[in-house]
C-alpha cells in the first residue's frame, strides 16, 4: 500500500482543514514547495496535493505553485482541486503532475469523466468521492447532492475510471480514524483502486487500510502532529 503525504495549499501556505471548513484552518508551513521537497527526502513514495482555494472556487488558484513541486521533486505527485475543464486536466499533465483528481466536475458530468479517461488514460486520471454520511459532497464540500458514495464508484468503474480517493469528511482533519466499513465496501467493487482519506491518526490506522487491501492511504495532520512519521511510513512500506 502507497502512504500519500498530504499537502493542502491555502493563501500560498501548507495548512490543513478540519471536515473540509476553510474558516478551520491550522498553517503547518509558509513553502509547500520546500514541504514537497522535504517529504520527498523523507523517503516519500508519492505527494497528494490539493489546492484548497481552487476546490472552493472552481479555478486552479495555486496552479503555479503545484507546477513547481512538479518540477522540484523527483516523485510522482497527484493534483486536485478546482479542475473541471479538458484545459486543466492537460495543462497539470504537462507540467509534470502524474495524476490528476477530479471531484465535482465527475458527479455533475459523467460522460466527461468517460472522454477525459479515454483521451489521458486511466492511470493519469483519479475521481475523488467525498462523502457526508454516505453522499457525495461537491464544490469544496460546501453542497451535498442526493448520490450515494458507491453508487458514484460503480458508475464511474463503468466508464473507465481505476482509481479513486475516498474521503469521510466527518473525520477529514479530526483524527478520529478512517472510515473501514465505507472504505471495505467501496473495495469490494472489485478492479478499482482505492486510496483512503480522512481520519488517519496512528500507524495501526494506516495497517487497517492495508489489511483490508486498499492500493493507497492519504495522512495529513497526523503527519504534522507527529502521530505518524516518515520512518513509520518507510516501514509500513517497506514490509511484505
Amino acid at each position: 500500500m502507497i502512504v500519500f503525504p498530504a499537502i493542502d495549499i491555502q493563501g500560498g501556505r501548507c495548512v490543513r482543514l478540519k471536515q473540509g471548513e476553510k474558516n478551520k484552518a491550522t498553517v503547518y508551513g509558509d513553502d509547500p514547495v520546500a514541504m514537497a521537497q522535504k517529504l520527498a527526502d523523507e523517503g516519500a513514495a508519492w505527494l497528494h496535493i490539493v489546492d484548497l482555494d481552487g476546490a472552493f472556487a472552481g479555478t486552479r488558484t495555486s496552479r503555479d505553485c503545484i507546477a513547481r513541486i512538479a518540477k522540484t521533486v523527483t516523485i510522482p505527485i497527484e493534483v486536485g482541486g478546482g479542475i473541471r475543464s479538458e484545459e486543466a486536466v492537460a495543462d497539470y499533465l504537462e507540467s509534470g503532475v502524474r495524476r490528476v483528481i477530479i471531484g465535482s466536475k465527475a458527479v455533475a458530468d459523467p460522460d466527461w469523466v468517460e472522454t477525459i479517461v479515454q483521451r489521458y488514460g486511466s492511470e493519469a486520471i483519479a475521481v475523488s468521492v467525498d462523502a457526508r454520511d454516505g453522499f457525495v459532497a461537491t464544490h469544496g464540500w460546501v453542497a451535498t447532492s442526493k448520490q450515494r458514495a458507491l453508487d458514484v464508484i460503480g458508475a464511474m468503474k463503468h466508464r473507465g475510471v481505476t482509481t479513486f480517493i475516498y474521503t469521510d469528511i466527518s473525520r477529514d482533519g479530526m483524527m478520529t480514524g478512517p472510515n473501514i466499513p465505507a472504505l471495505t465496501a467501496a473495495h469490494a467493487l472489485g478492479g478499482i483502486n482505492i486510496i483512503a482519506s480522512g481520519g488517519i491518526s496512528r500507524v495501526a490506522d494506516l495497517e487497517q487500510c492495508r489489511n483490508v487491501g486498499l492500493y493507497g492511504a492519504i495522512t495529513g495532520r497526523a503527519l504534522y502532529e507527529g502521530a505518524v512519521t516518515m520512518a513509520d511510513i518507510r516501514q509500513l512500506q517497506n514490509e511484505k
